[in-house]
């Protein structure tokens, strides 16, 4: 029998292709647009320290903004900006590494 006939014979097991995996996304990249938006944007209520899991310090910084009745708004608003950008210019490697791997909540 040639090799041929003898492959045709013999039943192919049945092979289930492995899950697929977004193409190039890192997990925990998702939050890198959004966190910096809300920072830039929001950054007086901490929202963007609230979307990347750090609540101490989104309490921390809603808490000066309204305990201080909207002026401690500039400062916690310069803050935000100053995040908000950093967080959209790090690659997403360096994102998830800083913010979400190594848990870094200040700058």
């Amino acid at each position: 029998m040639s090799e041929q006939q003898q492959g045709q014979s013999e039943p192919a097991a049945p092979q289930t292709p492995p899950p697929a995996a977004p193409q190039g996304q890192i997990p925990g990249a998702d939050k890198k647009i959004l966190a910096g938006l809300l920072g830039i944007f929001l950054g007086g209520f901490g929202i963007h320290k609230f979307v990347l899991g750090y609540q101490k310090e989104g309490v921390i910084m809603l808490v000066i903004t309204l305990v201080t009745c909207g002026f401690g708004a500039f400062v916690t608003s310069i803050i935000g900006l100053i995040e908000g950008i950093m967080y959209i210019t790090k690659s997403d490697q360096e994102f998830v590494n800083t913010y979400i791997t190594n848990n870094k909540p200040w700058f």
